[in-house]
């Protein structure tokens, strides 16, 4: 690249149209800042971290349908303007906003789908959101080929334009959570939604003055004065995020090892491929999370994440066993990964779940701003052994720090701090 830039612009030429990416439309390929060239991918990972505490909290006040709602708007706005940017600096603060917005999706999905439906298909339609974030996935490497040899700013419409039809859907199609509604007094809208859901046979059996009753019981603090408080809620969520983020050093440094480290695949395959190994994983939790006790199962996940990330280093000269260890080694993170947001959502009361869900997941995105780093400073083979040493032994200590976390299996789940600690929903060990 440096012998490119040395020659005059009329030496050489790209083999592509200058518009099909930023990097040639806006000459950046000569700039040697390290900080210029990650300033995009970073500015979208400090997006989503900043919106996944600020939002994740938020959630809690104003409603898991209402958190959804605009988070979605302000990631698909903030990604259609991206499309008219002219300039790396302001496609790095769209970026930004965009991943600042994401942040409030998933975790507001996740506990909105939860609290929807009964105690005995919470972990089954949790589990559900995984299965479609997986499908967009799968169609993003999908877009991206067909749309290769049209401006990138095409691309950035074709995925933040069917976001604006999203947020309609929402706005109209979804109801709040009524266990939500249940938790801030407003009994009679959730009356309403559980006399329009699938939940109206339930709701004809609920006596309404013990609703009321219940939801005048009393309300959490926010979430800040919560843990300042209440030390065994601050030292769950702590552990939690401790898992979260060496779940998050092999879920996203796999892929990187599988796409650039030992397979010549090109970028739109490799993309898909690591998509695709996602979906046994997610069928893994579907099936089993009625039955498996969440603390082990994340112990065991994350152990055998992790030995067989160390495993890799011993055997970088047998490719086709190095590529079955790779191999296991994501599956069992995407598992655990999938497996920790549902025993998260399961651990905290109604009053600050949506805000506990959102720090830990953002906590597995930390963990993907830190993998790159750890695989790209693997540059060459006694490096790239270090490299998934390291890896493995976070994911697997981490890990193991679970089992000073309550089990959850089959419990129920409370309202408020108040009413976990009357009723004993969560049993510390």
């Amino acid at each position: 690249m440096s012998n490119v830039c040395q020659l005059s612009l009329t030496e050489w030429n790209w083999d592509k149209p200058i518009y099909t990416s930023i990097v040639s439309e806006w000459s950046l390929h000569c700039f040697t800042s390290s900080i210029l060239q990650g300033l995009p991918a970073s500015s979208f990972f400090m997006g989503c971290l900043l919106g996944g505490l600020v939002l994740g909290v938020l959630g809690d006040s104003i409603g898991r349908k209402t958190m959804l709602f605009f988070g979605c708007l302000i990631m698909s706005i903030a990604s259609i303007f991206i499309a008219f940017c002219n300039n790396v600096w302001m496609y790095s603060a769209l970026r930004f906003l965009s991943g600042y917005g994401r942040a409030a999706i998933g975790s507001s999905v996740l506990v909105l789908c939860s609290e929807s439906v009964g105690k005995r298909y919470q972990g089954k339609v949790g589990t559900i959101g995984f299965f479609m974030s997986t499908f967009g996935f799968v169609s993003l490497p999908c877009l991206a080929y067909f749309s290769k040899d049209y401006s990138w700013r095409v691309l950035y419409l074709s995925t933040s334009l069917p976001a604006i039809v999203y947020c309609l859907l929402i706005q109209f199609c979804v109801y709040e959570s009524p266990i939500w509604l249940l938790s801030k007094g407003k009994v009679i809208e959730a009356y309403a939604v559980l006399n329009t859901s699938h939940l109206k046979k339930e709701s004809s059996n609920l006596d309404h003055n013990k609703l009321s009753f219940t939801t005048m019981s009393g309300s959490d603090p926010p979430l800040i004065k919560i843990l300042l408080r209440k030390k065994s809620i601050l030292r769950q969520l702590l552990l939690a995020v401790a898992a979260g983020f060496g779940i998050g050093l092999m879920y996203y440094g796999m892929p990187l090892g599988l796409g650039n480290g030992n397979f010549s695949l090109n970028l739109y395959l490799s993309t898909g491929l690591n998509a695709l190994l996602e979906l046994p994983s997610f069928l893994i939790v579907f099936f089993l999370v009625e039955k498996c006790k969440r603390r082990s199962t994340l112990v065991g996940l994350s152990v055998l994440s992790g030995v067989c990330g160390m495993s890799c280093m011993i055997a970088s000269e047998r490719k086709v066993l190095q590529m079955v260890l790779e191999l296991t080694s994501f599956f069992s993170a995407c598992t655990a990964f999938d497996l920790l947001l549902i025993y998260t959502s399961e651990m905290f009361p109604t009053s600050i779940r949506n805000a506990a869900v959102s720090i830990v997941w953002q906590a597995v995105v930390l963990g993907g701003v830190v993998s790159p780093v750890l695989v790209d400073a693997g540059g060459d083979s006694n490096n790239k052994i270090l490299a998934y040493l390291i890896l493995g032994i976070m994911t697997a200590t981490a890990g193991c720090l679970v089992v000073f976390l309550p089990e959850t299996k089959g419990l129920e789940i409370c309202k408020n701090i108040e009413e976990q600690e009357q009723k004993g929903c969560i049993n510390h060990v």
